[in-house]
């Protein structure tokens, strides 16, 4: 049984393991709290192929953006594989940004708990060569970025302990200031802003000034980071800089190069927007454009699908999907999936979308304005109730006697029957649609990975998927080439 006492299927432990994995932030959900995820996560580790673990490290941290559950299945691979060097492989491969190798070193001391004062004595032999690699693949201004007082472990800790050997002479040096502390204070919109905030000025408008000229300076620099812009668009609009540093951030914003460069997960542009939304500034209009042009990149390569397909989009509001995704984030289950739906309808012909909760709506959106109908969609949500009646969505497809090529839910898992109690409602329902229509293909779009699901794994022609990124889209176009979404995760090198 599901969490509302609907019949579910156990998945199989690597599937259970991947829909858990890049569907969290560690933080609690509506049926899970964070401490429970990061148990079931352990114990699945040690019940599948090391092998597996280590390419879906890989996979949650390069093609999902997940940073802090990569780290937590390496430190659990660790735990339970020995032998080999697959651990110092799976790091290596895994490690993006400098701060990792701390963030890393933190999660291993907490999970692998020890008295006295060197908490971390007994490191693992290979995550130890994992991070010696590692620490070769930056340079100084990213390891002085992300050294931060602030850290668990701290760079110079991480150095000492892990004693990585140079490449070279240029990266001894630097390795020597990260040991004496004296890396050269980077430049960055953190440092500038804190050294400006120091500063004594004559008057309100005098610091106003300096505000709007030290953001000027910081767009012109290149150096302030896309995700740092993204995070301050509001801040910049309401600065005071002129029309030309707000075209050129707006340029950048939507530059599809930039774009992928800067592998934001779709929910970032969505936070964005929604406080963007909020300025009031002459530049409100233009950079909403621009961030509108700059999710759309998302959806420039979404594959699987012939351009002739019938497709339905399914999105759940039900309450459980209504929970923050983490305690820093004000973006919920539920945007993520409206959010998905929105970039999978810019690239379809013939589309149905719609969201469902006690009763399923038809809502139809132009596909160009992917953020705005997010949010047009979310204010909207109380019109169709708070259950996870997904049936209904499936008996409107038949009471209508429309065939749909392919039908997407994108939900939580937790569909039942509010109005007649039926333990197997949506299952049912799609029997009878197949029947109808035995061509169609349903796909859940799993976003909250709690383990158990609507369907067997084994039934033909429904197919789950699951993660908060674009990149889930690559899963739909390995499965309709007659591959899963395990083997796409199998592929990865290490």
């Amino acid at each position: 049984m599901n969490h509302e006492g609907a019949k579910a299927y156990p998945l199989s432990a690597e599937m259970e393991l991947y829909t858990a994995v890049v569907t969290t932030m560690l933080s609690d959900l509506n049926y899970e709290k964070a401490d429970e995820r990061v148990s079931r996560i352990a114990e699945l580790v040690a019940k599948v192929d090391p092998t597996f673990v280590a390419q879906l490290a890989v996979y949650a941290r390069t093609q999902m953006y997940m940073r802090s559950i990569s780290m937590l299945l390496l430190v659990e691979l660790a735990r339970v594989h020995k032998g080999d060097n697959l651990v110092a492989r799976a790091i290596a491969k895994t490690i993006s940004r400098a701060d990792e190798i701390s963030e890393l070193l933190a999660c291993y001391q907490l999970r692998n708990p020890q008295q006295g004062v060197k908490k971390l004595a007994k490191l693992s032999h290979q995550v130890q060569a994992g991070l010696q690699e590692a620490f070769n693949n930056f340079d100084e201004y990213q390891f002085a970025k992300y050294d931060r007082s602030s850290q668990v472990v701290r760079l110079r800790d991480a150095l000492f302990l892990v004693h990585p050997k140079a490449k070279d002479a240029e990266q001894q040096a630097i390795f020597d200031k990260i040991a004496s502390q004296t890396l050269d204070t980077p430049y960055t919109w953190e440092t500038e802003l804190s050294a400006l905030g120091q500063q004594q000025f004559e008057s309100d408008e005098a610091k106003r000034a300096a505000n709007a000229a030290k953001w000027e300076e910081l767009i012109a620099s290149g150096k302030l980071g896309y995700m740092a812009m993204l995070r301050n668009l509001r801040n910049i609009a309401l600065s005071g800089v002129s029309a030309q540093h707000i075209n050129s951030v707006c340029a950048r914003l939507k530059d599809p190069q930039a774009v992928l460069k800067s592998k934001q997960l779709p929910f970032r542009f969505m936070s964005a927007y929604r406080e963007m939304a909020k300025v009031e500034s002459p530049y409100t209009t233009h950079i909403l454009d621009s961030l509108e042009e700059a999710v759309l990149v998302s959806a420039m390569n979404i594959n699987g699908f012939s351009g002739n397909d019938k497709v339905l989009l399914a999105c759940d509001v039900s309450g459980s999907m209504q929970r923050p995704i983490s305690s820093r984030s004000s973006v919920q289950n539920f945007d993520i999936g409206l959010l998905l739906a929105m970039l999978f309808q810019t690239t379809c012909k013939q589309v149905t979308a719609g969201m469902f909760g006690d009763i399923w709506k038809v809502t139809p959106l132009p596909s160009r304005t992917v953020l705005a109908n997010t949010l047009a969609l979310h204010k909207r949500e109380g019109e169709v109730g708070y259950s996870t009646n997904g049936y209904k969505v499936i008996d409107w497809m038949i009471d209508n006697h429309v065939s749909y090529d392919k039908v997407l839910i994108f939900t939580d898992c937790q569909m039942w029957d509010s109005m007649r109690g039926r333990v197997d409602a949506i299952q049912a329902s799609w029997h009878k649609y197949k029947m109808m229509n035995p061509q169609a293909k349903l796909y859940l779009f799993d976003l909250a990975g709690y383990g158990a699901v609507p369907f067997r794994q084994a039934e033909k022609d429904v197919f789950l998927i699951a993660g908060w990124s674009d990149k889930v889209f690559e899963m739909l176009d390995a499965i309709e080439n007659g591959n899963t979404v395990l083997d796409k995760i199998k592929e990865i090198e290490l």
